[in-house]
């Protein structure tokens, strides 16, 4: 899959192509159903199929007190888009420029002279250009004067339609299995393995501590349990019993998502880049005054996450 940053980057003689937009945060349910109308009617058609996307979010420049915590990065939204089958996506550095432009300009200069647009495939709640004055039926009259069709992908949804801020709100509540089910796969955060202060491994149950740089939107403070997938090791996946929070029994500060591995202390993980994927909420983080009942709740954790994840 080409990832572009400009149309002039294509290759001489790239196209026709099928086109959709759209910032595609978490490519869930609704993103992929959209995506993957693109990528069926391009092989249908013998085109190329393209996603027109930005980084960083529009809100990020338009509006930055309002702009959101991203479910994923952008590493891992082209990584989703590139397995459902683009030829290629255009990132386009969103700038205050970019957001001026008219929705008329926006379309024959990215469309239709940069990626040749046989048809534009969108949501109905699609808006592009100048102040979001761009919609559907916009699109429907460009397409009559430039010759592109416009196809619109019915939502799909539980009960209305998925999105990425339904997502965030499950997050931030810890309900990781309804994000889950919206994104149609485990919520995920990706980062490098770093040293921690090793208290788990002084306890018993040595935890994979990730990087304050870690991608992803971090869920609500709590135990969890999930995955931890080698990225480095041909995507290996490790059933996990996870934490997030700030150790409040050592009177921690730093928030921190660090995973055990079931039944492995002999794992070196360190430097390591993996993915940590959260399939279902186990329990709130609590204070305890010794650590002794912390070692037995971590135990219980471990014996929910193990019966969860592997049946155990």
């Amino acid at each position: 899959m080409l990832r572009l940053t400009e149309t002039s980057d294509l290759p001489s003689g790239f196209g026709p192509s099928v086109v959709t937009i759209g910032n595609f945060d978490g490519v869930h349910l609704g993103h992929r159903t959209l995506l993957g109308a693109v990528v069926q009617r391009a092989r249908r058609e013998g085109l190329a199929g393209v996603a027109v996307t930005f980084e960083p979010h529009p809100l990020a420049v338009l509006h930055p007190e309002h702009a959101p915590v991203l479910v994923s990065s952008l590493r891992d939204r082209l990584v989703t888009m590139e397995q459902i089958g683009l030829d290629a996506v255009l990132v386009m550095p969103f700038t205050l420029e970019l957001a001026a432009m008219s929705p008329r300009d926006f379309v024959r200069t990215v469309f239709v002279d940069g990626l040749h647009a046989h048809a534009v495939v969108v949501g109905r709640d699609t808006r592009f250009g100048a102040r979001n004055e761009g919609d559907v039926d916009t699109l429907r009259e460009l397409g009559a004067e430039f010759g592109f069709e416009v196809q619109v992908q019915e939502d799909v949804g539980e009960g209305g339609r998925y999105s990425s801020t339904e997502v965030r709100s499950d997050l931030v509540a810890g309900d990781v299995a309804a994000a889950s089910r919206i994104l149609g796969r485990p919520h995920a955060v990706t980062g490098m393995v770093v040293r921690g202060a090793q208290r788990g491994r002084e306890l018993g149950y040595p935890t994979a501590n990730l990087a304050q740089d870690a991608t992803g939107f971090v869920p609500a403070d709590g135990v969890y349990a999930g995955w931890l997938v080698r990225t480095e090791h041909g995507g290996e996946r490790l059933p996990a019993a996870i934490s997030v929070g700030t150790n409040p029994t050592f009177d921690g500060t730093q928030r921190t998502v660090e995973a055990y591995v079931l039944d492995r202390t002999d794992l070196d993980l360190y430097d390591e880049v993996v993915v940590v994927e959260f399939t279902d909420r186990l329990r709130s983080n609590i204070r305890y005054d010794s650590i002794e009942p912390l070692i037995e709740q971590m135990g219980h954790d471990v014996d929910r996450a193990r019966a969860l994840l592997t049946g155990q």
